[in-house]
């Protein structure tokens, strides 16, 4: 006959063998999208519109009594959910956001160099090239984490990126990568088509380009969106660059309306992933920026620019929504975490080891990626 303690070490075990099956560790994500909005200050994202840089010296603005009137707010909280609803809605309900400077989160490049080309490749290739020192078109030495994935199985031809700058071709090495990259420039054809995509197509040939090289963001989001939903890819790169592009004019009024744009793309692109069969529930999404800019108190209209000779254009953000990421919202006093680190963190999120291609890339980010049970507590 067995004894009590007998029958409790069996009780024990038949208990924890239930609560190993009830706690099973968080999937990997069946489809991975990083979204990089060009420039955009952890400034905003963390404290909203700026109401020193409402002024025609400092940002083109004629008036400031209606821009006054749609943006500020009592407090940095209030101010910064007016500019970015969704980002303070879902993504911080569903997910992490690092980078408040004032709250103990950094986030920084480490390229050195505080402009667009070096931080792109930081962040999808997760090291900093010492050859990549400028926004020149020479072909990126190393693949990005996208012609990584798009190599492996279950995703393999299944990758694609959409920017909004004739760079890109050469970020993603467009010729050799293979899958399809879309710089913003011209029809873009490649993979299936629709109506939509057709009329889309005819648009970015006849809409003026108010940059040289560089699409308006709704030519580019657009055209990603409705490539997605014929194409079914399940790695992305989705590039915003308007909000450079505004900044560099020192305009603040559409450097904002920019930003808030972005942030509606992002609900949109959300709102269709939880919509779609594909999609829901095995996406994880990357939100982030290639670089910071300067401040306004540091030299005169210094906010519009970056690069080395502009201190603050080192600092970015990080947001992480998806599967087996923590809801743990906006992040304070977390441990640095740098641009080299998004390349594997985006792999991770796949359950796949972007090290075994590129060893010299900075390491997943733990925090926000699936969780094994025995270290939940």
């Amino acid at each position: 006959m067995p004894t009590l303690r007998t029958l409790l070490v069996v009780a024990l075990a038949l208990a924890a063998t239930a609560a190993s099956a009830q706690a099973p560790a968080a999937p990997a994500a069946e489809n991975v999208i990083l979204v990089m909005i060009d420039g955009l200050r952890w400034q905003e994202v963390f404290t909203g519109a700026d109401e020193r840089y409402l002024s025609k010296a400092i940002g083109k603005v004629e008036k400031p009594e209606p821009l006054l009137e749609r943006w500020h707010r009592g407090t940095p909280e209030e101010r910064r959910e007016a500019l970015m609803p969704f980002l303070w809605s879902v993504v911080v309900r569903e997910g992490q956001l690092y980078g408040n400077r004032y709250k103990g989160s950094t986030v920084d490049i480490t390229n050195g160099r505080g402009v667009s080309y070096p931080g792109y490749a930081e962040a999808l290739c997760g090291v900093a090239e010492p050859v990549i020192k400028d926004n020149r078109h020479i072909v990126n030495p190393n693949p990005t984490v996208l012609e990584f994935l798009n190599q492996q199985e279950g995703f393999r031809g299944k990758a694609a990126a959409f920017g909004s700058w004739q760079t890109f071709r050469f970020i993603f090495r467009a010729e050799t990568c293979g899958f399809p990259v879309d710089d913003g420039n011209g029809a873009f054809t490649a993979g299936a088509g629709s109506p939509e995509l057709a009329v889309l197509n005819r648009v970015r040939t006849e809409v003026p380009y108010r940059w040289s090289g560089v699409a308006f963001d709704a030519l580019t989001v657009n055209t990603a969106m409705e490539w997605m939903k014929v194409n079914r890819p399940r790695a992305v790169f989705l590039g915003m660059g308007e909000t450079d592009e505004w900044a560099h004019e020192y305009d603040y009024t559409r450097y904002l309306e920019a930003a808030h744009l972005a942030d509606a793309y992002l609900r949109r692109l959300w709102e269709f992933l939880q919509s779609d069969a594909q999609y829901a529930g095995r996406t994880t999404l990357m939100i982030t920026c290639d670089h910071g800019r300067g401040d306004l108190f540091q030299k005169d209209r210094a906010w519009g620019d970056h690069g080395s000779g502009n201190p603050g254009s080192e600092h970015i953000w990080l947001a992480v929504v998806g599967p087996g990421t923590r809801p743990l919202g906006e992040r304070t006093n977390t441990q640095p975490i740098t641009q080299s680190q998004f390349a594997s963190t985006l792999a991770a999120a796949a359950g796949l080891d972007f090290s075994t291609l590129q060893p010299r890339a900075g390491g997943p980010i733990r925090d926000c990626l699936p969780t094994p049970p025995a270290a939940r507590p």
